[in-house]
């Protein structure tokens, strides 16, 4: 899948400049802190710089665009992993740049994710609109992010607009995003009755189909999900059953799914590559049994508590999680890679 980058869901990783400042919970842990400090001695933070990257690292893209249009395909571009797009102490001069690059290499697809998205739509104004080949992704690890900011996600024009729920920090239902805010306390209006199960304003759910009438095409909705749990130092364990929850909340709707890693924690495997699902509580014999022959155990409940095993409190049901490592965690969920994309998208 990725040629220049280790994203599972992208060919190339872009930076038009490094430097950020931590904005929520999902933040805690931040790998391209460590490493713009570390290794490339970029102070982080409100008080830190955003270094604009080498002539050299900006002209890739349109090695990457020249390539892809003589085969034929599309390939896609994380930007920007070691910074913001829509940060607010960003150059708006730098990030105007950035949009003509990108209309400038029309056979790449741009995936902007980011945790401003209330920015993006002003920003994005500012800097001549939002180029067409833009994917644009809000990072949402939680409920109250999820409230927050999936309005604002589909409130602002893009060809493809997304969720990065990474790192899933607690369960999340997504009916805001499958219907739109104001859509939840009213009708779904058109060729599409008020709709119980959960499909996106497209769907024509009497056809069971996307509606083809040409003034539905306005109507916003979410396009693809990514779920992944936390990696690296420090790293929190994901409740198996928040990704499965939202998994089945993506089948519902038709919206593609892709599960982009467990992270450092796992699901209690049996030995035999047998995930065990089954609820773990204070009084169980069968407690002690399986959390002694897990690796490095924790506990976590449905809200995202953890517990050891004698901090278990009574009657909290938990799963047995243990941390194995990225690596070794894998990509599995219940033993299938859900790598879903996108269809097709037209591009004027």
């Amino acid at each position: 899948m990725a040629e220049n980058t280790k994203i599972e869901w992208a060919h190339h990783t872009f930076n038009p400049w490094i430097g950020c400042t931590k904005v929520g919970p999902g933040c805690d842990h931040c790998y391209a802190e460590t490493l713009a400090t570390s290794r490339l001695g970029v102070i982080w933070g409100n008080e830190g710089e955003r270094r604009r990257t080498a002539a050299s690292t900006w002209k890739q893209p349109r090695r990457w665009n020249n390539r892809a249009a003589a085969r034929g395909v599309r390939e896609r571009v994380f930007c920007a992993s070691l910074a913001d797009v829509f940060d607010n102490r960003a150059d708006p001069a730098v990030r105007a740049e950035l949009f003509q690059l990108i209309r400038e290499t029309p056979q790449l697809d741009w995936l902007l994710v980011t945790k401003r998205i209330g920015n993006a739509a002003a920003m994005a104004e500012a800097a001549g609109g939002m180029p067409e080949n833009v994917w644009l992704g809000a990072t949402i690890v939680n409920q109250e992010e999820a409230n927050r900011d999936i309005p604002k996600l589909l409130a602002t024009p893009a060809s493809v607009r997304f969720l990065s729920m990474e790192p899933l920090l607690g369960p999340v239902d997504l009916e805001v995003a499958w219907h739109g805010e104001n859509a939840l306390y009213s009708e779904c209006w058109g060729d599409c009755s008020w709709c119980k199960n959960g499909h996106p304003p497209l769907h024509n759910c009497a056809a069971g189909r996307q509606s083809e009438a040409d003034w539905m095409k306005a109507r916003s909705g979410l396009d693809w999900v990514i779920v992944g749990g936390e990696s690296g130092p420090g790293a929190r364990p994901m409740h198996p059953d928040w990704a499965r929850q939202l998994r089945q909340q993506c089948a519902d709707a038709g919206v593609p799914f892709l599960f982009k890693q467990w992270g450092e924690w796992r699901e209690w495997d049996d030995g035999n590559g047998n995930p065990e699902p089954e609820e773990v509580e204070d009084d169980s014999e069968y407690a002690d049994m399986v959390y002694a022959s897990a690796i490095r155990p924790a506990l976590i409940s449905a809200d995202g508590s953890v517990y050891s095993r004698d901090e278990l409190p009574e009657e909290v049901p938990c799963r047995l999680v243990e941390r194995v490592g990225k690596r070794v965690a894998g990509r599995l969920l219940d033993g299938v890679e859900h790598t879903a994309f996108p269809g097709e998208v037209t591009h004027g």
